[in-house]
């Protein structure tokens, strides 16, 4: 007889599986016994006998550290025990993995979770079922669309840069300026972001940037800059700058019209002379003889002229970089001025034989750019780039030695540039940062690092400049499945691949970045207190950019959108373009763009859902009216829309709808037309209406006034007890002198393409805008598009900081209640608004930037001056608020 049959084991369930997980996960060890065999537990039971008068034999003292370690085993093995059954029971393997490693596809690939945690994501896996493959017939797959036309066809309206894909995977997208670029991170990471720019690092993709490359004769060109860039700074053709050892940052205006027509902030860096090669002892001796030689010549008279040597006919190669909000427009003023200055110098030279020619071309294409900032981002670098030995420089061998030890790129030149090669950075991966060695005594500003640097043009030679050079490595040789396969016949794996005679050498350009306000730069300025962020911009060809990305963020460095580079000039009180650029064309289109975003938010609301602004005294809610703030036009009046509920509503329900909502806030519509009638007490009778009352028909335009010596002229016009005629010539002859410092007309005087000939004093002083920086001296935090009013005496007097604040800089609660009112100011008494506002976390304030009419400025600073107070005050109001606090005004310079 056939015995019978075993059981055959049936696979267990997942309810099983996960009691048995569980079981195991709360199991605790047991110490095992001296006495018997040492690897096996004890057997835990109940106790042999019970003694109830045990408690009479305890000793009368106990050691605390001998009964710990007599039961350390049993401790330990309660404390994982526990963390076993948390961790096991609650969390999978790829959860407990930090925010930043975290990937949707660690839990379906096991290679992807760290080794400590892979045993245990290998055992929470299921394995999957084969599924039976799908038969797609011949004809079927030639009609489907390729993956590449598939992301060529999303790219008809914008432009995607070559980083595109790893941003879209972990950032917020949006169309901005023709791109489509990376706003913020998908993770929390406003503080991080902010502590990596700190004390870590922190890389920004800026390849959207437009450039412009002008080639031509210098002296043509350094009059078309003459007629464009700012004219209160240097010139962007003096030497420091021409030599290319310097990036110039500067203003571009219209041509011959500043202190009006305001474009952007531009970059101009030229094309270092042409250096020789590294030469010989031979070849250095030889150079030196003849040195010698030319010397004596030169003692002696006996010098001739060739024909290449005079600087006027020199050709020379200069990079522009611009916001690409506004390249077209700086890209068409570059083709009329260039044409404009060709057409004089024909004139000047009519009998000349060879015509002046000047090429402006279009490199945005061509270039990748990034920018690098924080305290550690020279050690990132110099892990992840290697430079190529060829390079004979000494000055470079130096600069780059120095660069591992540098522990702040603050203590660089500003805008030092650096030119070299480097190898392929995939060939290295995965990169280490570079470690400090310092001795305790050094400090940065005086340590060896920093003396390694110094600007000149041999040090910021590049091949990068040569088209020829540059076109060829538009795409790299060597893919990155090629480069891994290299790797992986490395017989120890995770070294370094060497650098072959076929493989890449890039050429690239290192310039020091700096985001500062220039007045923070003095230790008396009250901008002393605010962080500066430097680091280093990293100019690279096309077609490089995903093959030194991956580098630069191995080792830890953050990565941050539009966001995160707004908030590093906010932090450093500086101003971000185009959002704190009042009166220029880029500005405008920011502020229509987001007051039309708002205000369809707005619209979308019910009426108890939104703030009334005609109740909260906001006669502007989308944009700020300049010119009205300026008493160059009349208030418009608010017109609301009606909302989307008030189209499906009847009359008789709208009229009940509207009385219910009066109703239901009466007491608040009291208070702050009480509010209201209380502020303008306050003022002196016909203050209040010298903005309607002032002739408003000027043909002069809101212009922003900046520069290096707009404080010590509001400064002499505020020490002076002139009348405002007067303050109105001083400004008109100070930019009167600014402009014949260029060659440039007088403003009354007609010029060919722009006739200033009817601006008068009084019209130039009363347009102007100033930037300025706002520092509450109380609680509360200003927002965009905050209001700001003037004071009256009594008020400034009570909320002084003089006052207020006390040694240790903390404001007791009783001086809070005095920075602040719930009150409306009046309509009349607005001077200016906020068009940058948020929380300082390099402060622990809040803070903002916003603008004022530079009349409006220089009467606070009198009114400060008569009243004995060390700064401006001002009072700033959030549109949707009616409580109004107390502000420092501090003039910003950039």
């Amino acid at each position: 007889m056939a015995g019978k049959r075993k059981d055959i084991p049936q696979e267990m369930s997942g309810r099983e599986k996960k009691k048995q997980k569980t079981a195991i996960a709360r199991t605790i060890a047991v110490q095992p016994s001296t006495s018997g065999s040492a690897t096996q537990n004890a057997v835990a039971g109940p106790s042999k006998a019970a003694h109830f008068d045990a408690a009479k034999g305890l000793p009368g003292s106990l050691d605390v550290e001998r009964f710990a370690e007599a039961r350390a085993f049993e401790i330990n093995a309660m404390h994982t025990a526990m963390q076993n059954a948390r961790a096991d029971t609650a969390h999978r393997a790829w959860q407990q993995l930090p925010r930043h490693l975290r990937r949707r596809a660690a839990s379906h690939d096991v290679r992807r979770v760290p080794l400590r945690l892979r045993d245990k994501a290998k055992a929470e896996m299921d394995t999957p079922k084969a599924k039976p493959k799908k038969h797609i017939p011949q004809r079927g797959q030639a009609k489907r669309e390729q993956r590449t036309e598939m992301l060529l066809k999303r790219q008809r309206d914008k432009v995607w840069l070559e980083s595109h894909i790893w941003h879209a995977k972990r950032m917020h997208m949006e169309n901005m300026w023709g791109y489509r670029l990376a706003v913020t991170p998908t993770e929390k990471s406003f503080r991080p972001s902010h502590r990596a720019s700190v004390h870590g690092s922190i890389l920004h993709d800026a390849s959207y940037l437009g450039l412009i490359e002008i080639k031509g004769p210098e002296r043509v060109i350094r009059s078309i800059f003459d007629r464009c860039c700012d004219f209160q700074g240097p010139s962007a053709c003096a030497k420091r700058f021409s030599s290319g050892a310097r990036v110039f940052v500067t203003h571009f205006y219209r041509r011959d019209s500043y202190p009006f027509n305001l474009i952007a902030p531009v970059q101009i860096l030229w094309r270092p002379l042409a250096t020789s090669p590294p030469m010989s002892g031979n070849q250095q001796s030889a150079t030196s003889q003849i040195g010698d030689q030319t010397s004596k010549q030169k003692r002696d008279g006996k010098t001739e002229k060739t024909a290449s040597q005079p600087s006027e006919e020199l050709q020379r190669t200069v990079w522009l970089w611009i916001h690409p909000s506004v390249f077209d427009e700086v890209f068409q003023e570059l083709c009329l001025c260039a044409s404009l200055v060709l057409e004089l110098v024909k004139k000047a030279n009519p009998s000349s034989s060879t015509p002046s020619e000047v090429e402006i071309a279009d490199l945005r294409r061509d270039l990748n750019v990034f920018e690098i900032m924080g305290p550690k981002a020279s050690q990132v670098i110099h892990g992840a780039l290697n430079p190529v030995i060829e390079d004979g420089r000494n000055d470079f061998k130096k600069c780059w030695s120095s660069l591992a030890n540098l522990r702040s790129a603050g203590s660089v030149p500003r805008n030092t540039v650096i030119g070299f090669k480097v190898l392929d950075p995939r060939l290295s991966f995965p990169p280490k940062n570079a470690t400090v060695s310092l001795n305790s005594w050094n400090v940065p500003s005086s340590s060896a690092a920093a003396t390694g640097f110094y600007p000149t043009s041999s040090l910021a030679h590049s091949d990068i400049w040569n088209e020829e050079i540059r076109q060829p490595l538009q795409k790299p040789k060597f893919k990155k499945s090629e480069i891994d396969q290299r790797r992986s016949q490395n017989l120890i794996p995770g070294t370094p691949l060497q650098s072959q005679r076929q493989d890449d050498r890039i050429p690239m350009l290192m310039i020091q970045r700096s985001v500062e306000n220039s007045s923070s730069q003095t230790t008396n300025s009250p901008f002393s207190a605010t962080p500066s962020v430097h680091g280093w911009t990293l100019i690279i060809p096309a077609g490089w950019s995903m093959a030194f990305f991956p580098s630069l963020i191995h080792t830890g460095t953050r990565v941050g959108g539009q966001r995160e580079r707004q908030t590093q000039a906010f932090e450093s009180s500086s101003p971000c373009f185009p959002r704190d650029y009042p009166s220029t064309s880029a500005y405008n289109d920011f502020a229509d763009k987001t007051g039309k975003e708002e205000q369809e938010r707005w619209n979308k609301k019910p009426r108890a859902k939104r703030p009334a602004w005609e109740k909260l005294g906001v006669r502007s809610p989308w944009k700020p009216d300049w010119e009205v703030v300026l008493g160059l036009a009349q208030p418009e009046p608010f017109e609301e829309k009606p909302s989307a509920e008030d189209g499906h509503l009847l009359a008789s329900d709208r009229d009940e709808r509207d009385l219910e909502t009066e109703n239901a806030q009466p007491a608040a519509d009291s208070v702050a037309q009480d509010a209201v009638d209380l502020e303008r007490s306050k003022f002196p009778s016909g203050t209040e209406q010298h903005a309607v009352t002032e002739d408003h028909q000027t043909t002069c335009r809101p212009w922003l006034y900046r520069g290096m010596g707009v404080a010590g002229l509001i400064a002499s016009l505020a020490a002076s007890n002139s009348t405002a005629a007067s303050r109105s010539n001083i400004i008109f002859h100070f930019i009167d002198a600014s402009r014949k410092k260029r060659n440039n007309p007088r403003l009354n005087e007609a010029a060919e393409d722009y006739d200033f000939s009817h601006v008068s004093p009084k019209d130039l002083y009363r347009s102007a805008l100033v930037r300025i920086g706002l520092r509450l001296l109380g609680r509360g935090c200003p927002s965009d598009m905050a209001i700001i009013y003037e004071m009256s005496d009594e008020e400034v007097l009570r909320s002084s900081p003089r006052t207020a604040f006390h040694h240790d800089n903390e404001l007791m609660e009783e001086d809070m209640d005095k920075a602040e009112s719930i009150s409306i100011p009046p309509q009349e008494s607005i001077i200016g608004y906020v068009t940058t506002g948020s929380y300082s976390l390099s402060l622990g304030e809040g803070s903002a930037i916003g603008a004022v009419p530079l009349a409006k400025l220089v009467d606070l600073q009198i009114q400060a001056k008569r009243l004995g107070q060390s700064a401006m005050t001002a009072k700033v109001r959030d549109r949707h608020d009616v409580t109004w606090r107390a502000a420092q005004v501090l003039l910003m310079e950039d």
